[in-house]
């Protein structure tokens, strides 16, 4: 195998856990990052040269520690250092426990520290999804649905706003958890969904996004097991991700989720997401717990005839009311097209065409595609998947997107 090749996918897991590690002993998240990358240079120069590690993660995990450390003695002297963070080596730094951390996770205190008050809700999310996510500038746009410099500059803003105000990569106290929840949950299922279907790239899917976004969660659930969001996302990632081992074809081809073999859906993950639904529905409803429960109609339906899509516009309804969104909105207008008629799904799909407020989302033309072709008009229908191909970045839905204005058919 191509070291480089390797280089890249030892990156994509463990470069988070880099991240957050460093952060913890440089105190700088935005050094933090520099370190990190720093360390896949190095990983990009020797594993050509030398082969690639026994254990490509600890590698890159010892390698970066050690240039932390190097910062440090360069910085004060070591002793000083030493007494500071109470450790002799960088191994020993990582195996003493911290006697005030009530979670032990690097990466959970890298997302709160991510999400500290002194930034905006955007430059949370935005920071975040690039220092977990692993995401690109461009990435995190899309899923903004923003432009790529207004997004490049919130993360800089971000980190040096962190810099400045002397931020510590830490859990806040219990009693301000709550209040920092809602952006967290945000980032947790952007992340979720950047790994359940790429803006970019060739991968359909990086599932590897959606194993991280699900073990945060789950550990959030169990740091605060009377909040009915938290719950309720756990609930939706868990059903979400039951689907992927039938999301694609064998060539690595995206299959919709009305053409999935649903005996390949995991059924362990339905029954985990659909206890969750139940535990956040009886602590109250939000919204990740309204989208858990159109996701349950999924999961409940042994066939896609099944489906209960009267409920889900019901749903949509509610959740539309409660977070007006025009992403939500398109959602809606699949449910209604479904349970009363193309037409009527149009109705709305038209609606936000003219409300201008989707205009580079690719699901849009997607889906207005879908409901044309429902209704007989085919040549509508050929245009609006070739509007779709071309506004998306994804090179396995944008092949899907062609096949599907290639073979629109009047019905």
């Amino acid at each position: 195998m191509d070291p480089r090749k390797v280089v890249e996918a030892a990156w994509r897991i463990e470069s988070a856990r880099l991240v957050a590690v460093l952060a913890r002993i440089v105190r700088d998240v935005g050094l933090a990052e520099e370190l990190a990358q720093d360390t896949l240079v190095i990983a990009l120069e020797q594993w050509p040269r030398d082969g690639v590690p026994d254990n490509p993660g600890s590698w890159l995990m010892a390698t970066a520690k050690h240039r932390a450390v190097d910062l440090i003695r360069r910085r004060v002297t070591y002793e000083r250092k030493l007494q500071e963070v109470g450790r002799e080596t960088p191994e020993a730094y990582e195996e003493e426990p911290d006697l005030d951390d009530y979670v032990g996770d690097d990466l959970l205190r890298l997302i709160f520290t991510a999400c500290h008050p002194v930034l905006s809700t955007e430059a949370r999310v935005a920071l975040t999804l690039r220092l977990l996510g692993g995401l690109t500038t461009d990435e995190i746009a899309r899923a903004f649905l923003a432009p790529e410099p207004t997004v490049a500059q919130r993360i800089v803003r971000a980190k040096r706003a962190l810099a400045s105000a002397g931020v510590r990569l830490e859990l806040p106290e219990k009693k301000d958890l709550p209040e920092r929840l809602s952006s967290v949950l945000e980032v947790i299922y952007l992340i979720f969904n950047e790994g359940y279907a790429a803006t970019a790239g060739g991968d359909w899917m990086r599932p590897a996004l959606c194993e991280e976004a699900l073990r945060v969660g789950r550990i959030l659930a169990g740091l605060l097991p009377a909040e009915a969001e938290v719950h309720g996302l756990v609930a939706l990632m868990e059903i979400q991700a039951s689907r992927i081992p039938a999301r694609t074809g064998p060539s690595g081809e995206p299959i919709l989720l009305l053409d999935q073999d649903r005996r390949r859906w995991d059924r362990l993950l339905i029954r985990r997401g659909l206890e969750a639904l139940d535990r956040a529905e009886s602590l109250g409803v939000g919204p990740y717990t309204l989208q858990a429960a159109i996701a349950a109609c999924h999961a409940r339906a042994a066939a896609p005839e099944d489906t209960d899509w009267a409920r889900m516009a019901d749903i949509y309804q509610v959740l539309a009311y409660i977070q007006p969104s025009p992403v939500v909105e398109l959602n809606r207008a699949v449910a209604v097209g479904m349970s009363s008629g193309p037409a009527a799904g149009l109705e709305i799909v038209d609606a936000l065409v003219a409300a201008r407020s989707l205009e580079s989302y690719p699901q849009l033309p997607a889906v207005r595609g879908d409901l044309l072709e429902r209704l007989g008009r085919a040549d509508e229908a050929r245009a609006e998947f070739a509007k779709a191909a071309r506004l998306t970045r994804n090179t396995r839905e944008q092949t899907l997107f062609q096949s599907r204005s290639e073979g629109a058919s009047s019905v």
